[in-house]
């Protein structure tokens, strides 16, 4: 199911989110610009490596441009490939806005990246020793889910569903939409645990335990941070 837009408007205007959209977009232009060897190195340097990171934490210095916990950080504004930035803008775009229009720019921006630290540490948690670089913006993003589902259960995202060689959208409330696809992180996370190749990050896959621990810690701190005050 691909969303497409929500009938939920907002007072303010979504700068911060609009601002993390470009930044993640110039980002993704600067890879375009290297080349195999580059991106590599500029992943194993920028993108979270969870071995690194985990021997980093025992006070390891690789002498990279950063500190290894650093690129908790660094990794969500890096990419793989155009379809994982797309889908990652395009849900940042449509749920981004009513979660920073209730938070407020500041707050708002320090509960995005928060939440992305969280879900990188998370997937580190169940592989902290994998060489397979770690990144994308989809924790942060599903810790902005997390608080919408929260915030606003009852809205209408109008969704693209495939069914065979035909397309069709309908409008599915958002507690819906968005507790399906937490169902199928945190079912596929699982099934990562007992899997060798193919499923999770340690087969070079989808890191689905960030995006499930991106969305419990969005749906816990949002709160917190007077997503309900207003």
């Amino acid at each position: 199911m691909v969303p497409l837009n929500d009938n939920n408007p907002t007072e303010r205007t979504a700068y911060v989110t609009y601002g993390l959209i470009i930044i993640n977009i110039l980002v993704f232009f600067k890879e375009l610009s290297l080349s195999s060897e580059q991106l590599s190195q500029f992943f194993q340097y920028y993108a979270i490596v969870p071995k690194q990171l985990t021997a980093g934490f025992s006070g390891v210095d690789f002498y990279h441009p950063i500190p290894e916990w650093m690129t908790l950080i660094t990794s969500q504004f890096l990419h793989a490939g155009f379809l994982h930035i797309a889908g990652n803008m395009l849900f940042l775009w449509i749920f981004g806005n009513n979660v920073e229009d209730k938070l407020g720019h500041v707050k708002y921006l320090l509960f995005y990246l928060t939440c992305g630290v969280l879900a990188g540490l998370s997937q580190w948690y169940f592989a902290p020793y994998s060489e397979i670089p770690s990144l994308g913006a989809s924790g942060a993003i599903a810790g902005v889910m997390g608080a919408y589902i929260l915030r606003f259960p009852q809205a209408q995202v109008l969704t693209l569903i495939p069914l065979g060689i035909f397309i069709t959208t309908i409008r599915v409330p958002a507690v819906f939409f968005l507790g399906f696809w937490f169902l199928q992180q945190a079912i596929y996370g699982f099934a990562s645990l007992n899997v060798q190749a193919n499923v999770g990050m340690e087969g070079g896959g989808v890191a689905y335990w960030a995006h499930a621990g991106g969305f419990v810690f969005g749906f816990i701190l949002g709160p917190l941070l007077g997503l309900f005050k207003k």
